[in-house]
């Protein structure tokens, strides 16, 4: 049975043990042009006559093992065990559901959010041997889930979806279409189905145009309809009123049955309204039972267990049994003891750290969606401390401690994360954040420089540059007022309280009215910033 590797490509480091050998073979070739150099031989024998010509070998033979041992570790050697590899009879249905702040209108008890996540999860309980995917959608979309099997996962990820899932809000229904599809095997033209539920509000203008290109791709998109005509008010989370426009009107969403039945039709699927749970899931278990199915293999059930551990321990074993090899005839046997004596002890302390960094986000993670940002931040410390290159440590780390309103500290995790991510793409989220807590904390000359080496990194950042003339107006407005304070200053009576130029704007009005601007991108600027697909536009709503 050949073992499989985790992490093969780190197999390429085992390249690194025939250079051993060959410095091995070069040294012994120096030590003997050495030797003949001094000429007498029994001179050089006199010399050497406490040396152990094999000991050398020895030890050199077990170091190159434990370091190939070490090596092998590395790429993670595991076998098999629980559930093997399953050949299934079924099709692939990516689920886009919608997320945004409309959803959680009361015209369909409890809200419409609600309602359709338990539709998805009776429907999930249907599925049989059809693998599911989850694509979460309001401004941007994001793949909470690829394809599997995994039907009892894919209930998981569906009950944590929510609005603060997605930190852009609108309903940007063409981006959850673009990563469904993308989520499927572009090989194959047919077996693949989306399932999209939605009020259907605001959607962007491409939703139809990208769901005829999927058809012909093969795939067939069901829509589902949830809400009213009539439509209803949302009711603000995080203060508990119902929502307004800028306006200051209460907001009334409404379900636009039009949009979703055009996007099925050109999807070459159907559209239904929600009356009942039972009632549409039966109808989409009977659509989705008329489409051909093939057979797939699915692993994503298999569990693996891991060897590196007992790798580790023969390298250590090695490493110890080298100490005990002395290239003289004679040593000292306390020094080989004590030596021993430390490597077990190392040996246990590396054991006795059982917790992994991803156990310790994850909890940081919870925290978080609690708002409980204090043990987020201590979680997130906690990895970091572990493993100061950890990205995702640090880069949460940084969102945790600028909710708790720690801007300073947040900005300086924030410069950590963005020198241990690798992509332009992770780069560029964090310098975005960081530009968005000096913005935040009113350094306005360090928030642009953030900004602009954001665009540096991702020259597509859409939000970097909206964020970037925000604060390029703001240094504007701030070296008008100063420059109006020197000329008062300069001239006239000092005494005299400088006037407001008639039909102009004064200093206090033009800050006044700055502060209301940023106070209406706060939602912007408050965001997460995953990495994910852009929209081609940002949306003007924020439900």
């Amino acid at each position: 049975m050949i073992l499989p590797f985790q992490y093969i490509q780190f197999l390429w480091l085992l390249l690194l043990i025939p250079v051993l050998v060959a410095l091995y073979f070069y040294a012994l070739k120096k030590k003997k042009a050495a030797f003949r150099k001094i000429g007498d031989e029994a001179l050089v024998k006199e010399l050497t006559s406490g040396y152990n010509t094999a000991s050398f070998l020895k030890k050199f033979i077990l170091v190159l093992a434990a370091m190939a041992l070490i090596l092998v570790s590395i790429a993670n050697l595991r076998t098999k065990r629980g559930a093997e590899q399953i050949n299934r009879n079924g099709i692939d249905v990516m689920i886009a559901l919608d997320v945004s702040n409309s959803m959680l209108a009361q015209d369909v008890k409890p809200t419409r959010l609600d309602r359709a996540k338990q539709l998805l999860n009776k429907l999930i309980d249907r599925m049989g041997n059809n693998r599911v995917g989850l694509v979460v959608f309001a401004g941007k979309a994001y793949l909470q889930m690829p394809l599997t099997g995994d039907h009892s996962a894919a209930k998981m990820y569906l009950s944590s979806a929510s609005p603060q899932t997605v930190p852009t809000q609108g309903t940007v229904i063409g981006d959850a279409l673009k990563m469904s599809f993308a989520s499927f095997n572009s090989a194959e033209k047919k077996y693949k189905a989306v399932i999209l539920i939605s009020d259907g509000e605001d959607r962007d203008e491409n939703s139809v145009k990208i769901a005829s290109q999927m058809a012909q791709e093969g795939v067939v998109i069901y829509t589902v309809g949830i809400g009213s005509p009539e439509g209803a008010p949302i009711m603000d989370e995080k203060t508990n009123t119902l929502k307004k426009d800028s306006e200051g009107n209460t907001v009334i969403t409404k379900l636009n049955e039009q949009a979703l039945a055009e996007i099925a039709e050109k999807g070459n699927g159907t559209y239904q309204l929600y009356t009942n749970s039972d009632a549409v899931v039966g109808g989409l278990y009977d659509q989705l039972s008329t489409m051909d199915t093939r057979s797939v293999q699915d692993d994503s059930l298999i569990a693996y267990r891991s060897w590196f551990q007992y790798l580790l321990a023969a390298a250590l074993l090695f490493l110890l049994m080298e100490l005990f090899i002395s290239e003289v005839k004679r040593v000292s046997r306390k020094k080989m003891i004590s030596s021993a004596a430390a490597l077990l002890l190392s040996v246990f302390f590396v054991s006795a750290q059982t917790t992994t960094d991803i156990e310790i986000i994850k909890k940081g993670n919870d925290a978080y969606k609690k708002a409980d940002f204090e043990t987020a931040v201590k979680n997130y410390d906690d990895a970091v401390k572990r493993n100061n290159a950890n990205a995702t440590a640090q880069y949460n780390l940084g969102n945790a401690l600028y909710k708790a309103d720690k801007k300073s500290e947040a900005v300086n995790a924030y410069d950590k994360a963005e020198t241990a991510m690798k992509t332009p793409a992770e780069k560029s989220s964090a310098l975005y954040n960081k530009g968005v807590a000096l913005q935040n904390d009113k350094k306005t000359e360090d928030c642009i420089v953030a900004y602009k080496n954001a665009l540096k990194s991702n020259p597509n950042n859409a939000d970097a540059r909206h964020n970037l003339q925000l604060a390029l107006k703001q240094q504007k407005q701030d070296k008008k007022d100063n420059d109006d304070k020197d000329k008062q200053n300069s001239g006239g009576d000092k005494n005299e309280k400088p006037k407001p130029k008639s039909g102009g704007m004064s200093p206090k009005d033009a800050e006044q009215k700055l502060q209301a601007l940023l106070e209406k991108e706060k939602g912007l600027q408050d965001k997460l910033h995953k990495v994910g697909s852009a929209s081609p536009d940002k949306p003007e709503k924020d439900w």
